[in-house]
């Protein structure tokens, strides 16, 4: 049986005349992205300078004016990528980037000499405040950690003063959720006054589930205590910054804002430590699910999370919310058929409203399709095209050459829309299998030739080349060598195989046998994939070069 005997349930406060249950959200908040400096330190391979441009240039796009870019003194790398966001004029005018720094005077120091050249900023501060850390960590009393954070606010007012573009001080008690109210709000006070902060010169106090301790509801009754609490709330833009260690941060994060929070960090899809952040997709498109302007260009999430899981390699659960693969499948027949009717009822009353079984939104809304069997249409992306080759066909194509073909049928549905199997399958001929113009392979002779020193292959190859029939030979260590040798003598050509796989296609005597050459033209770096099919491996092969050769050249 389970201890649970060790656990001791954390305390609920005594709130009950708590306001946010009888709300409801009715705009966005200020949302800001902290994807650069919390999603990127929880990764097992921390992104490069040019995947964080890439998912910076994403959050730029989907319409995030504030992006936490990380945390500049803690190490070169964080340093030299906000210089490199400064000096390569990456910083819209009208976006706010935000760094993270303890409340330490050297630290400060080196986050305002990385931030030169920067139009706006937001400076964001933090120490532990909870009960526990005060004890374990800093053996510090009350006192002592609120004069930390108040020395933290006077550092950054210190050092501003040779900086020439506008600050706005974030001050985050971390660990918020397991610190006594009453001094949360003591100490984030004491910081409101020392920054001096007035309805024209706002302080962000951030109050962050650092660890998801308990239930939303609870985090809902911190939020608007301290809501109702603050001193000159007008001065105070009222942050979140909830994690999802119990699994509830997104309902923590909506029911936060019921409760007055004006502000939330997040990351696209949830990435951070633990068990992550909390998800502003999900927030953003359960705002767009109840006819709220989520203020977020979230049009196609396909290519969103196309970025993600380049950049953070990492992958999209198939069930996540709104961004799975799966998650506007329906593979049972009387969904099937509730969605139907409820498409074709809509369509026949011309309802101005969205409501069909089993779909809380339209798909189609964020670049997704509704799809009861395997279809693939421009958002299904590589592993939709490699799945009905393979399932279909049996054609088992290597990695590498997923998004080569998918790119290939993406052209095609982006000017048809969905693209059926059979018409995959007549594509994957003409590109490759049947691409025998104008350099078209006839047959082959293979020997064995014995020199001095080892054992050479030698063929002997009959081709057409643009209708008139021709042979050259080649020598090699083997038959795909010395065809590469004899192309490149006889075409003028240098090429290189980079990979090469084969399966079987069918079972029983007349099985046959793919074959996939991927192929660098050497003078120009362009590589492709060329895919032969014989009954004869070797002859599979030696179709696959002449495929990838014709795909390359002509």
């Amino acid at each position: 049986m389970l201890n649970y005997q060790r656990y001791r349930r954390v305390p609920v406060i005594n709130y009950p005349e708590r306001q946010w249950p009888n709300k409801e959200i009715e705009k966005a908040p200020i949302w800001c992205s902290v994807d650069l400096r919390d999603g990127n330190q929880a990764l097992v391979e921390p992104m490069v300078v040019e995947e964080k441009v890439e998912m910076f240039n994403l959050l730029l796009k989907l319409g995030f004016k504030e992006v936490e870019v990380g945390f500049p003194a803690a190490s070169q790398i964080e340093f030299d990528f906000l210089r490199q966001l400064v000096e390569r004029k990456l910083i819209p005018d009208d976006v706010v980037i935000q760094v993270l720094v303890q409340c330490r005077e050297h630290l400060i120091k080196r986050t305002f000499e990385a931030l030169q050249g920067v139009k706006k900023a937001i400076v964001h501060i933090y120490n532990s405040t909870s009960t526990l850390q005060r004890d374990v960590v800093f053996n510090k009393n009350m006192d002592e950690i609120k004069e930390i954070a108040v020395q933290g606010a006077e550092w950054v007012k210190q050092y501003m003063q040779g900086f020439e573009g506008d600050v706005v001080l974030e001050y985050s008690p971390e660990s918020f959720t397991g610190t006594e109210l009453e001094y949360a709000l003591d100490i984030s006070t004491a910081v409101q006054e020392a920054w001096g902060a007035t309805a024209d010169k706002k302080i962000i106090i951030n109050l962050p589930s650092t660890v998801e301790m308990t239930t939303p509801n609870v985090y809902a009754d911190q939020i608007e205590w301290m809501n109702t609490r603050f001193k000159n709330r007008e001065s105070i833009i009222l942050s979140v910054h909830p994690h999802n260690d119990r699994g509830t941060g997104v309902a923590a994060a909506e029911q936060a804002l019921l409760a007055g929070a004006d502000r939330v960090e997040g990351t696209l899809l949830g990435n951070g430590e633990r068990t992550g952040n909390v998800d502003v997709l999900t927030l953003a498109y359960n705002m767009f699910s109840q006819g709220i302007n989520p203020q977020l260009n979230l049009e196609n999430v396909r290519e969103i999370v196309d970025v993600y899981e380049r950049s953070t390699k990492m992958e999209v659960s198939p069930r996540h919310p709104y961004a799975g693969k799966l998650v506007f499948t329906a593979f049972s027949g009387s969904h099937q058929d509730a969605i139907n009717k409820g498409v074709q009822a809509m369509s026949e009353r011309e309802n101005q409203f969205w409501e069909v079984p089993y779909l809380p939104i339209d798909p189609a809304d964020i670049g997704r399709q509704y799809e009861p069997v395997v279809r693939i249409n421009s958002q299904s992306g590589k592993g939709g095209v490699a799945f009905v080759m393979d399932t279909f066909y049996g054609f088992k194509l290597p990695k590498g050459m997923h998004k080569e073909f998918a790119d290939v049928i993406q052209a095609i549905s982006e000017k048809q829309g969905e693209v059926a199997p059979e018409q995959i399958m007549q594509e994957f001929k003409n590109n490759y299998t049947e691409k025998k113009e104008p350099i078209h392979f006839r047959k082959a002779q293979i020997t064995e030739a014995e020199d001095d020193t080892e054992f050479s292959t030698v063929v002997k190859v009959r081709y057409n080349d643009h209708g008139v029939e021709k042979v050259f030979e080649g020598v090699g260590n083997g038959p795909i060598d010395a065809v590469q040798k004899g192309l490149e003598k006889e075409l003028g050509i240098e090429i290189r195989v980079l990979d090469y796989s084969e399966h079987a296609l069918t079972s029983g005597s007349g099985a046959q046998a793919a074959s996939y050459i991927h192929l660098l033209d050497v003078k120009t770096g362009r590589v492709t994939y060329g895919v032969g099919i014989s009954s004869n491996i070797t002859r599979a092969s030696l179709r696959g070069i002449f495929s990838a050769v014709n795909r390359l050249f002509y």
